[in-house]
C-alpha cells in the first residue's frame, strides 16, 4: 500500500459504526481527514482523539456541502471521497410501506452521496489521481422480506456508483464500491429497528460478526493501494454468513 502521507480525504458517516473507525483508520495511517456527519459533539471528541477535522453538516443540504467544498478547497483540497453516511429505516413489507421510512432512506443513501460526489468530482478530476469509494450492502445485491426500501437505496447507490466509473475512468477518477454484510455496529440497528433488544436480535448467537474496524481495514487499504488498483467491487461478509440467507447462529 501507499503511505497516508499527503493523502486527504473526506469521509461520510462519520459520528459513529464503520464511518467513525475510517476516520480513525486513516487518520492513524497519516491521511488528513475531513470527518463529516451531523452530530456536532461526537466529531469533536473524533477531533481531539485523531486530528480529524470536524464538519457537522446534513449532507443532504445543498448549502451545507457547498460550504464544506469551499473549506476544503481552502484548505488544500483532497484526492478522495469516502461515502459512508446512510442507513435503513423500518422492516415493513411493501404492502404496509411507510413512505417517510422510504424517502428518507432514498435521501440519506442515494441523493445524499450524489450531492457529494457532484460537489468534490471537479476537485477530483482536476487532481489527477482522484478516487471516490462508495459503502453500499450486500442488501443491494439480495432482496429479502422486510427489507424492500433498504434493498431499493442501496440497489440505486449501487447503480450510481456502476455509472460513476464508466462516466469518471477518462478523468482518471478511481471507484470503489464496499459492500458489507452483516456487521455489528452501535447505531445501524438500533436505528432501524428503534429499541436495543430488537437490534441486539439481529446478531444473536452469531459468534464473530464483522465489525466496523473490520470494514474500516477494508476502505483503508482499497483507497491506499496505487492509484493504477481499482478494487471495484469488494463484498466483505463474516465466514458464519455464507449469503444473505443463510448464516450459522449458536443455540
Amino acid at each position: 500500500m501507499t503511505s497516508g502521507q499527503g493523502r486527504a480525504a473526506v469521509v461520510t458517516g462519520a459520528s459513529s459504526g464503520i464511518g467513525e473507525a475510517t476516520v480513525r483508520r486513516l487518520a492513524a495511517d497519516g491521511w488528513k481527514v475531513w470527518a463529516v456527519a451531523r452530530r456536532q459533539d461526537r466529531l469533536d471528541r473524533l477531533g481531539e482523539a485523531t486530528g480529524a477535522v470536524p464538519v457537522a453538516l446534513d449532507i443532504t443540504d445543498d448549502d451545507g456541502v457547498a460550504r464544506l467544498v469551499r473549506d476544503v478547497t481552502e484548505a488544500g483540497g483532497i484526492d478522495t471521497l469516502v461515502n459512508i453516511a446512510g442507513g435503513a429505516r423500518g422492516t415493513d413489507w411493501v404492502a404496509d410501506a411507510c413512505t417517510d421510512d422510504w424517502a428518507w432512506m432514498y435521501e440519506a443513501n442515494v441523493l445524499g452521496t450524489m450531492k457529494l460526489i457532484r460537489a468534490f468530482l471537479p476537485m477530483l478530476r482536476k487532481h489527477g489521481d482522484g478516487t471516490v469509494l462508495n459503502l453500499t450492502s450486500t442488501a443491494a445485491l439480495v432482496a429479502y422480506e422486510g427489507g424492500a426500501g433498504y434493498n431499493a437505496a442501496k440497489a440505486a447507490q449501487r447503480a450510481l456508483t456502476r455509472a460513476l466509473r464508466l462516466e469518471e475512468v477518462e478523468n482518471n477518477v478511481r471507484v470503489i464500491e464496499v459492500l458489507p454484510g452483516m456487521v455489528h455496529t452501535e447505531e445501524f440497528s438500533l436505528n432501524r429497528l428503534g429499541n436495543e433488544a430488537a437490534a441486539e436480535k439481529v446478531y444473536a448467537g452469531v459468534e464473530k460478526p464483522l465489525t466496523a474496524d473490520d470494514v474500516a481495514d477494508v476502505v483503508a487499504y482499497a483507497v491506499s493501494v496505487p492509484h493504477h488498483v481499482n478494487l471495484d467491487e469488494i463484498v466483505v461478509r463474516p465466514v458464519a454468513q455464507a449469503a444473505a440467507h443463510k448464516v450459522i447462529r449458536s443455540s
